[in-house]
């Protein structure tokens, strides 16, 4: 549109020009004609010979004027005096304009400022017969009125320029849209853009590109299709057939125009795919557009991308697969199984023999065949458990003694490994088995075994790529196989330890029959520990106790904690002072070991915080059991009938934490009730709440008639994890009863005097029961303790004697004021009775009661080989013994 109006307004200009042009042309030829033909007129020269020129000419000159069209008509003498004018009074002036041409005989024309205004007139002489110029006649038109004949054209020329410019608006228009259309509103320079670029991809582009025309021809090959094909420079343009150098091959899939999507054809040497579609420009089929790329070098890399592909996806594999347990034997079975078939046919795995215990492997050590894993099951190599001496030559000593992998490429010519076993080789070889590396499993420095990759189906050997693929995925296993071999250590150090500090037998009493059950985790031994300690008085104690963690720490803090149960037990205390002194010990063990690691909170881990015990006291001779936890389990009472209901016992805090009493409970038990006591890895599990474990428990124990084994044994088939997370330890203890026929009572009267009575009585019960033997022994002790309690103790004082695997006195006295031994010199008068008492009994001590205390001492039974059963005591030392 901007160039249709530059050149609309030039027109117009150039209109303007040559419109004002000619008509100045057209006022100037006219100005000559009228002055010449006025100047040849006859008239004109008798009207110069007349005396008044003037009243000749002006008449006739205007009349001429007017008939000419011309605006004025001048007639002058040679001087330039006027004879006519359009102007009268103009008349006899001097003529404006130039004169001196036209009075040498020329036509003179000329623009001037006349009396009419700007004038364009012309000057033409007047000669006489003679020739001699006699007059002149200027003839011309006022500008104004040769300007108006332009303006009168003007409108004309605008209507003309105006309907141009219309037409071109509207071609413009319906061309623009049919390019907007054509182009898809690209302007020129984007077209321009997408030309360049479009010739830069398709010939810079790794894929070639041929169009044809539905006639066969070739419209367009770019460079990668011409250097694929092998076409010449000139092929645009010619017939498909009449390429030279095309494939005959390819030349009929491009004639064909048919459909082909990834079609291999193969043109010398090289495999191209081909994509063809035809193109539908207007409807119908007229021609194909193919693409072409080169799959040769493709192919190739293919491959290879392929095997790494695969060899990734195997270590990706092994360490997932790889390690999934801390367990040496199956983590061997996993690098077996991992590696067959993706990359061998069979595997063996051989470790040290001392790996499978855990140690350390030294040199020159048996390996024995730990996995086995292959494409088929007859193949004659070593079988699964069979220790290998391994001889210097073959490729499985040097690797362990190198610590480098080795490859055997042929087995067939492989004399070192044919040492090893002539016969086994042999059918080895004539099974298939062609080609091996062997790897050594090598962690942390330490070479545990080796591993043995055999291949039997692929007819390709072995080569360095698979060598260090080999290496890389052992040395994934190794380190796994290392953290199991060091666990395995670990767990069997800390098992033995914890073996070794539970009770290997439960001591004989006479209280209770138990039965216990104790299994380590899974996943590494605990600090669970349970124990029966006989007490004094015919008692029993029942302990079960659990250190939070697993490990040697674990393990060895049990140890501790039991020791001190026991030597606490040995004070007879009650139930809550016992966890109340474990609960002292427990801080004083952590507030030593941060002493000692300076607060460090790396070393924080071995803090003992976490135990928690139950300590129960049963006494068979009132039946009445007290028990105390510390953030244990609560235990459960089984009646006679079966009927099982779980004890509402304090928890109590866990023992380490300080600062909160323990409280007891008592409680009455028939004769033949169950005690249960267990820890939480029993009835906790991942998968079940530990209410539910509680109930499946106590379902367990409510069946009457089942002695303690056989309600073990119901148990643990009912409530035991498959793969306990933690510690297991139950106790099952049935209660029995001291009767009265062998417990035998008096109450002392306070007084010296009641000494000898006691003694006689006792005396005579012991003859009731067959223990005549006892009774000088029993008698002494009985009056040094009942002297004692009257002389130093208060009312009321009572003598128990018991009979059960021992011969128990018992004084009791309301005094909490407790004797101690005293060694006397010879000069002291006193001193001696509890040094009789500790030489006549096996042992003595003291307990105290809410009420007192109780003295006693117990003697061994006839013939049970205690010391002092068969040897009648030497009691000539103590000759200041009270009278009896």
């Amino acid at each position: 549109m901007a160039i249709v109006v530059l050149l609309a307004a030039g027109a117009l200009l150039a209109l303007l020009l040559q419109s004002r042009h000619d008509v100045d042309r057209e006022a100037r030829n006219r100005s000559v004609a009228v002055a010449e033909t006025f100047a040849h007129s006859l008239d004109i020269q008798d009207a110069l010979k007349s005396s008044d020129p003037s009243a000749v000419l002006q008449p006739l000159a205007e009349e001429t004027r007017k008939a000419a069209g011309v605006d004025f008509i001048v007639a002058m003498d040679t001087k330039g005096i006027r004879y006519s004018h359009p102007q009268p009074d103009r008349i006899g002036k001097r003529f404006v304009g130039t004169i001196e041409p036209s009075l040498a005989g020329k036509v003179h024309t000329e623009s001037v400022q006349g009396p009419l205004g700007k004038e364009i007139q012309a000057v033409v002489p007047v000669t006489a017969d003679d020739g001699r110029v006699v007059a002149l006649v200027s003839a011309g038109l006022t500008v104004q009125n040769v300007s108006s004949v332009v303006q009168r054209q003007l409108p004309v020329i605008l209507l003309a320029i105006a309907t141009g410019l219309g037409l071109a608006t509207v071609g413009t228009a319906l061309i623009s849209r049919r390019l907007r259309r054509q182009t898809h509103g690209l302007g020129t320079q984007e077209m321009t853009r997408m030309y360049e670029h479009h010739n830069a991809v398709l010939h810079a582009v790794r894929e070639g590109v041929v169009i044809t025309d539905g006639e066969g021809r070739l419209l367009l090959a770019n460079d990668e299709a011409k250097r694929l094909l092998g076409l010449p420079e000139d092929a645009d343009g010619r017939n498909i057939g009449d390429v030279p150098g095309l494939d005959r091959r390819m030349a009929a899939l491009l004639l064909s125009g048919r459909e082909a999507t990834d079609e291999v054809v193969e043109t010398g040497d090289r495999l191209l795919v081909v994509n063809q579609r035809p193109t539908h420009p207007r409807g119908r089929p007229e021609g194909s557009a193919v693409t072409i790329r080169d799959s040769t070098e493709m192919q190739v890399l293919t491959s290879r991308a392929e095997t790494a592909r695969r060899r990734l996806k195997l270590l990706y594999d092994a360490g997932g697969d790889i390690g999934t347990t801390l367990d040496v034997v199956r983590t061997a079975e996993e690098l077996a199984a991992v590696a067959v078939p993706r990359f061998a046919d069979f595997v063996t795995v051989d470790l040290a023999d001392p790996v499978l215990d855990g140690d350390e492997p030294g040199p020159g050590v048996d390996m024995r065949r730990t996995a086995v894993n292959g494409i088929r099951s007859d193949h004659p190599l070593y079988p699964l458990g069979r220790l290998i001496d391994f001889l210097p030559s073959t490729p499985q000593a040097r690797g362990y003694g190198t610590g480098e992998a080795e490859l055997v490429p042929d087995l067939s010519d492989a004399p070192g490994w044919v040492a090893q076993d002539p016969p086994r080789a042999r059918a080895i070889v004539d099974y298939g088995i062609h080609s091996l590396i062997a790897a050594p499993l090598k962690a942390r420095g330490v070479v545990l075994g080796v591993v043995n990759f055999w291949r039997s189906q692929k007819p390709e050997p072995f080569d360095e790529d698979d060598l260090s693929l080999a290496v890389e995925l052992v040395a994934r296993a190794a380190v796994s196989m290392d953290n199991a071999r060091r666990y395995t250590r670990e767990h069997a150090l800390a098992e033995t330890l914890q073996r070794s500090l539970l009770p290997r037998a439960l001591p004989e009493q006479s209280a209770m029959d138990v039965a216990h059950f104790y299994l380590p985790a899974q996943s590494g031994v605990g600090g669970d520990w349970f124990d029966v300690i006989p007490l004094p008085g015919s008692r029993v104690a029942l302990v079960v106790g659990d250190v939070v963690g697993h490990g040697l720490h674990a393990a060895a803090t049990m140890g501790r904690l039991r020791t001190a149960v026991h030597n606490f037990s040995s004070l007879d205390l009650p139930p809550d002072e016992i966890l109340a002194r474990l609960d002292d010990l427990v801080q004083r063990i952590d507030r030593d070991q941060d002493h000692d690691h300076g607060g460090d909170a790396e070393e924080q881990d071995g803090r003992v915080i976490g135990a928690t015990c139950l300590y129960a006291v049963y006494d068979p001779v009132s039946q009445h059991c007290t028990m105390a936890r510390a953030g244990h389990m609560p235990p459960l009472v089984v009646a006679p009938d079966g009927t099982t209901e779980i004890v509402e016992l304090p928890a109590g805090p866990p023992l380490g934490l300080g600062g909160m009493p323990f409280e007891t409970a008592e409680l009455y038990l028939e004769e033949g009730s169950q005690l249960v006591l267990y820890t939480d890895g029993l009835v906790e599990e991942r998968t079940r709440d530990i209410s539910e474990g509680l109930e499946l428990l106590r379902a367990a124990l409510s069946r009457p008639g089942l002695d303690p084994r056989d309600s073990c044994t119901a148990v643990l088939d009912a409530v035991l994890p498959a793969r306990p997370a933690d510690d297991v330890a139950l106790l099952i203890a049935r209660t029995r009863t001291l009767g009265p026929d062998r417990v035998a009572q008096w109450e002392v009267p306070f007084q010296p005097d009641a000494v000898g009575a006691i003694r006689n009585a006792a005396a005579k019960k012991l003859d009731g029961w067959g223990l005549s033997e006892l009774g000088f022994a029993t008698e002494l002790i009985l009056s040094e303790l009942i002297t004692n309690a009257l002389r130093h103790g208060s009312a009321p004082v009572l003598v128990r004697l018991l009979y059960d695997h021992a011969l128990t006195c018992e004084v009791w006295d309301g005094s909490s004021i407790a004797p101690h031994l005293r060694y006397a010199a010879t000069t002291d008068e006193g001193g001696r009775g509890l040094f009789l008492v500790a030489q006549l009994s096996e042992q003595w001590g003291t307990r105290y009661t809410p009420f007192g205390k109780v003295i006693w001492a117990e003697q061994a039974l006839p013939g049970a080989g205690s010391s002092g059963g068969d040897v009648e005591p030497d009691l000539s030392a103590f000759l200041d013994a009270e009278p009896l």
